[in-house]
C-alpha cells in the first residue's frame, strides 16, 4: 500500500488502518489466537496502522494486540484511545489529567509497550476543561510515553477551540481527529473535514461501511441477521435502505464488490488519511484487502453526490457518534418553567 503521512506529524500510514475493536468481544472475536492471526495478516498485506481503545472488550482487546505486536513493534504504527467509561467509578473515564496519567499506565501494560504513537481522547469531555487534558497529554508527550495525540468525533468548533488554546498556552496540539464518514454519513465534509485540513491534522474515518449497510447484505424489504441486531437500528431506517438500493447497482456498473467501493470513496477525500476497517475474520480482511488499489472514477463519484449529497447525512444520525449535551439533555434547551414568557 502506497503511504500516506499523518498530518504534520511527518509518520506515514496506511490508507487502510486496523481497527481491533472487534478482538476480545464476546459477540464478535474473543479467540485471541484467531484475532492475532488476522493482525498479522493485515500487517503482511502492508497495513501498517492499528487502532485500539482501552474501552473495548473492557481492555481485553489492547491485551490481543499487545500479544500481536510481539517482535513486530518497530514497524507498526499503534493508536490506541482514552475518556470512554472503563469501570463503575465515575472517575475512570473522561479527560481529566487525574484519569489521564492512571489510563496511559494501563494501556501501555495491555499493550506490553513503552510507548503509544498516537494516544486519542475517544470522546469528547465537556466536565472537563480542554486546557487541563491537553496539559497532561503534553505531559506525556514530553515524557516520551506518548508520540501525538488526536481527538475521536470531535465537533468541528471544538476542535478550533483546542488548536487555539494549544497555541496559547503552548501545549502540544491534536495532529488528529477520528470521526465516522462512509457514503450515507457525509456530514463531516460541511465543516469538520475542512478544519482539519486547515490545521494539517491526519484523519482516520471510523465505521466506512457504514456498520455493514454497505456490504450488500441488507436489502429494503429482506429480513437479514444484521437487521435483527438489537444495537444496530439505523438497519431499519427507510431513507438509509433507499440510498443503499441506488448504491448497489452503481457498485455493479462500476465492476466493484459494495465493500471496494465504500472504502475506496471514504479515502478518496483529500481530507482523509485512513480509513478504519474491523474485519473479525481472515476471510473477511481478505475481502477488505482485495480493494486497497481501487480508484473511483469522477463519473461514479458524481453519481454518489448524486444519491447523498456532500456534507449530509442520510437518515437518523449514528448514536455511537458524538451528542453534544445540549442535543441529549432537554433541560438546556428549556428555560425554567418560572422564566418563560407568554407566547
Amino acid at each position: 500500500m502506497q503511504l500516506r503521512t499523518l498530518g504534520r506529524t511527518g509518520i506515514k500510514v496506511s490508507p487502510y488502518a486496523l481497527g481491533a475493536m472487534n478482538f476480545g468481544a464476546p459477540s464478535a472475536n474473543a479467540d485471541h489466537d484467531d484475532s492475532i492471526r488476522i493482525i498479522h495478516k493485515a500487517l503482511d498485506a502492508g497495513i501498517n496502522f492499528v487502532d485500539t481503545a482501552d474501552r473495548y472488550s473492557r481492555g481485553e482487546s489492547e491485551e490481543v494486540v499487545g500479544k500481536a505486536l510481539k517482535g513486530r513493534r518497530d514497524d507498526v504504527v499503534l493508536a490506541t484511545k482514552f475518556s470512554q467509561p472503563t469501570g463503575d467509578d465515575d472517575n475512570q473515564q473522561g479527560g481529566s489529567r487525574r484519569w489521564i496519567m492512571t489510563a496511559v499506565e494501563h494501556s501501555l501494560r495491555r499493550l506490553q509497550t513503552d510507548h503509544i504513537d498516537l494516544y486519542q481522547l475517544h470522546r469528547p469531555d465537556p466536565d472537563t476543561d480542554i486546557e487541563e487534558t491537553l496539559s497532561a497529554l503534553s505531559d506525556l508527550i514530553h515524557g516520551g510515553k506518548v508520540r501525538a495525540i488526536g481527538s475521536s468525533t470531535m465537533p468541528a468548533s471544538d476542535i478550533v477551540e483546542a488548536q487555539w488554546v494549544a497555541e496559547r498556552r503552548g501545549l502540544e496540539r491534536f495532529c488528529t481527529e477520528q470521526p465516522p464518514y462512509s457514503i450515507l454519513n457525509r456530514g463531516i465534509e460541511a465543516e469538520m473535514l475542512p478544519v482539519a485540513q486547515r490545521y494539517r491534522m491526519g484523519t482516520l474515518v471510523w465505521s466506512p461501511l457504514a456498520k455493514g449497510m454497505l456490504t450488500g447484505r441488507i436489502r429494503k424489504g429482506q429480513e437479514t441477521d444484521l437487521r435483527r441486531a438489537p444495537v444496530v437500528s439505523s438497519f431499519s431506517d427507510e431513507h438509509r435502505l433507499d440510498a443503499v438500493e441506488q448504491i448497489i447497482p452503481l457498485a455493479k456498473d462500476a465492476g466493484l464488490p459494495m465493500t471496494h467501493l465504500a472504502i475506496a470513496f471514504a479515502i478518496a477525500h483529500p481530507a482523509v488519511t485512513s480509513a478504519i476497517i474491523g474485519p473479525r475474520t481472515t476471510q473477511q480482511l481478505d475481502d477488505l484487502v482485495a480493494g486497497a488499489d481501487v480508484k473511483l472514477s469522477d463519473e461514479v463519484l458524481d453519481r454518489i453526490d448524486e444519491i447523498v449529497p456532500p456534507g449530509t447525512n442520510t437518515g437518523a444520525p449514528d448514536q455511537s457518534a458524538y451528542m453534544p449535551p445540549a442535543l441529549q439533555r432537554s433541560d438546556l434547551r428549556r428555560r425554567p418553567l418560572d422564566q418563560r414568557t407568554a407566547a
